[in-house]
């Protein structure tokens, strides 16, 4: 098999890239590119599923006309929703979207009859209210006495596909359900949120071959001969596959609607300071562990851009921004109160008048506030990181990867703050890193390094070095942050 399609799903759009290996390079060919988005629905903000199913089908048709008739298929998706099916194996309703208000306040309840520290403890993963073990806490519990199986997002399309279910273990462990020491589901927690481990299909590896294409199920599209491969499918875990880091001194940004920055390692660093700083311990392929922070991303800019009705392109906002005077108003980018607001623009302004600030009024200026303080955010946390991980990992190179990437503005930004040099790219890293690990699953790469050194031949990186910077900008916003996040040291008020 020489030819690998990934299905490359995000919040906001969805993708199907073609790639080969030839002449010691990697192509990539762009086959198919869709829409996504939740909408209200029965009561909640859903995925749209069906539609997704259909969207796959006509990019894999897409596939066969452009004379590929037989290929391998991932799929990866963001992380933490689901799916419940019945005994007949049929869905029960659309999932619900991880951005849902159904879980507001969650933690605080559920930490009321568990603990957070112990929860901590045994998942080392961080505390988000959209957690699957948090989805499933306040789930209907007349649908969950009538679900025989729950399917992560891809592991559900995977099933669509091919009728095999399984649940792939780098998405299951940010579902705060997987216990860190034991590999294995959690009897304690399970108990806590009334679930029995049954529900969730098998785990599998990344790399595990699911199976063939159910042709028969799909009688009115012309389809290749394609055989499913489970891979890295929470797209952070793929993302990461797809950087093209060499030794232990660089970390990365995965720069999407949300930015992942961390290291990879192999040993979960769970401790009461990484618990305060709400890091999070997320399985990777071949026996790593994604050690990072959740920032609120890119999000912040395509809610800005959406309220102004696209009236300005993500260029035209860092074009913008750059000519706006900066650092005129901090904020904190990981407040909930930007989680999934009505109007993201008068969230920011709203958040100035409370704290005091001047209030960002043009295009300019609203896109300026969002770089700045992402940039800032980005520094300072590269400066907790590695007090985390000790002088042992001090960074000399952060790849960012994903659609932000392509932001030559907040890169070099970033790179002034952190005052470190930035490999920026590939901006298709998440769809890279699914290629790869089939490349991988079916014997052309035998270990990440050797694929990374691939994928650096293959896709150039564009390269940030950092100039001179006022530090004490750094400073003030530090100590900003310090006391508008005072009320919120306890994670139990997210």
């Amino acid at each position: 098999m020489d030819t690998f399609i990934a299905i490359d799903i995000g919040a906001s759009s969805g993708r199907l890239m073609l790639s080969q290996w030839v002449n010691q390079q990697l192509s990539l060919t762009e086959i198919h590119r869709f829409k996504n988005s939740f909408r209200h629905l029965d009561g909640f903000d859903r995925w749209d599923i069906d539609y997704l199913i259909k969207e796959i089908l006509i990019g894999l048709e897409k596939v066969k006309q452009a004379g590929f008739d037989t290929c391998c298929v991932g799929i990866d998706t963001w992380a933490v929703d689901y799916c419940l099916v019945d005994r007949e194996g049929l869905r029960l309703g659309d999932p619900v979207a991880y951005r849902d208000k159904r879980t507001n306040g969650v933690i605080e309840r559920f930490s009321q009859t568990y603990p957070l520290q112990t929860l901590y403890e045994k998942t080392g993963i961080q505390l988000q209210p959209f957690n699957t073990i948090f989805q499933l806490y306040v789930e209907e519990k007349d649908l969950l006495a009538k679900a025989d199986k729950l399917l992560l997002i891809p592991d559900y399309l995977g099933y669509v596909f091919t009728g095999n279910m399984v649940t792939e273990k780098t998405n299951a462990s940010t579902m705060q359900l997987l216990n860190a020491n034991t590999q294995s589901w959690d009897s304690d927690l399970l108990a806590a949120i009334q679930v029995d481990e049954s529900l969730f299909p098998p785990l599998v590896d990344a790399g595990t071959i699911l199976g063939k294409l159910a042709y028969e199920q799909f009688p009115a599209y012309d389809l290749p001969d394609a055989t499913f491969i489970t891979v890295a499918s929470h797209d952070t875990a793929s993302a990461i596959i797809g950087t093209p880091g060499s030794g232990t001194d660089w970390g990365y940004i995965s720069s999407g609607t949300w930015s992942l920055l961390g290291i990879e390692t192999n040993v979960p660093k769970i401790s009461a300071a990484a618990f305060d700083e709400n890091y999070t311990n997320e399985w990777g392929a071949h026996n790593t562990i994604r050690f990072l922070k959740n920032i609120m991303g890119m999000w912040l800019i395509q809610e800005v851009a959406r309220q102004q009705a696209y009236r300005y392109s993500f260029a035209e906002l860092a074009e913008l921004a750059k000519e706006t005077p900066g650092f005129q108003q901090f904020i904190d980018v990981n407040d909930p109160r930007f989680l999934h607001p009505e109007n993201m623009i008068s969230e920011l302004q709203d958040y100035c008048r409370e704290t005091n600030q001047k209030v960002p009024e043009t295009p300019g200026e609203i896109a300026r506030c969002v770089y700045d303080n992402l940039a800032l955010c980005y520094g300072s946390e590269l400066q907790k990181l590695e007090a985390l991980t000790g002088t042992t990992r001090t960074l000399q190179t952060l790849h960012i990867v994903g659609g932000g990437s392509n932001n030559t503005f907040l890169n070099q930004l970033t790179a002034d703050i952190a005052q470190c040099t930035i490999e920026a790219g590939p901006g298709e890293a998440t769809a890279i890193g699914n290629l790869v690990l089939q490349m991988m699953a079916v014997g052309l790469f035998t270990t990440l390094e050797e694929a990374r050194a691939a994928i650096k031949r293959s896709f150039p990186c564009t390269i940030h070095q950092p100039s001179a910077f006022d530090q004490t900008i750094v400073l003030t916003y530090q100590s900003f942050l310090k006391g508008a996040q005072q009320h919120d040291k306890n994670p139990a008020t997210l």
